[in-house]
């Protein structure tokens, strides 16, 4: 199978393109052969890079966690799956409609001749509904809401932009919180479907500093989805403007949450890695 590794601020994916040829009828097992980073081509999952199904839309989007699952939507895959249809000319408009789990989304790419190099998408209006994000935590969204992990008590904040995170304010997102109680919370009771969770440091009214704890892949470099609520989350915490810059492991963000129009922007790079030839173990 042929396969391209890409990645959009350091959240990396292994694309199979179903335009030119068949896709893999088994996508959960190869996301977790296919991700392992000792015995496969590494990464933080899979992304199917398919053709429309739906009316006014010019590819679809399916994308695996490197543990099997199947989310919504990535920001970052999003941005790295335009780039791919622009780059070989499959999608030949700096516009286009891709579909994912979360609904149509709308790219606009910059590019430099015929190669994109960033990609501002309109990621839709936040969900901030309690059973809609879904958590059974209170509030409409929950804000700063107290959960107990391992005696320890966190204020979460919950959204959802097609899929659910947890925000939470630290002074500092250290190891010890990212990685000894990202996945804790991540499997909170709280959060029936699971939930992505971002510890993150605020450092001015337009500026933020984050990592993510990824459900279904652990710590990754980016999320797009999570910088998305990030925004949302902190905005309506008082604690920033809506037009903020996230600083993550893999590079900035830039998110603005319009007021007018109540969706989330996102503008960030994407980046090919390399191509080749994927033949798993029988």
């Amino acid at each position: 199978m042929r396969f391209t590794k890409m990645h959009g601020a350091g959240n990396d994916y292994i694309y199979f393109d179903g335009f030119q040829a068949s896709l893999p009828t088994d996508p959960t097992t190869l996301a977790v052969t296919a991700s392992d980073r000792h015995k496969g081509i590494g990464g933080d999952g899979i992304v199917l890079i398919c053709p429309p199904d739906v009316p006014d839309t010019d590819a679809r989007m399916r994308m695996f966690n490197a543990d099997g699952s199947e989310a919504e939507m990535c920001g970052n895959a999003i941005r790295c799956v335009g780039k791919y249809l622009f780059d070989r000319g499959l999608v030949a408009k700096r516009e286009m409609v891709v579909q994912t789990g979360r609904g149509p989304m709308k790219l606009q790419l910059e590019a430099d001749g015929k190669v994109c190099q960033r990609v501002r998408v309109n990621m839709a209006s936040p969900i901030l509904e309690g059973p809609k994000i879904p958590t059974t935590l209170p509030g409409h969204p929950p804000l700063r809401a107290p959960i107990e992990v391992e005696g320890l008590t966190f204020e979460v904040t919950a959204v959802s932009m097609g899929n659910p995170h947890a925000i939470i304010i630290v002074d500092e997102p250290t190891d010890e919180l990212v990685l000894g109680y990202g996945p804790k919370i991540e499997h909170h009771p709280a959060f029936p479907r699971r939930v992505n969770v971002e510890f993150v440091k605020v450092l001015s009214r337009t500026e933020i500093r984050m990592r993510v704890w990824e459900r279904g892949s652990g710590e990754t470099q980016a999320c797009g989805t999570g910088a998305c609520a990030v925004a949302v989350a902190c905005s309506l915490l008082g604690l920033t403007e809506r037009r903020i810059i996230a600083h993550l492991l893999g590079g900035d963000l830039e998110l603005d949450w319009s007021p007018s129009e109540n969706v989330v922007y996102m503008t960030g790079p994407a980046e090919e890695v390399f191509s080749g030839e994927w033949s798993p173990a029988s």
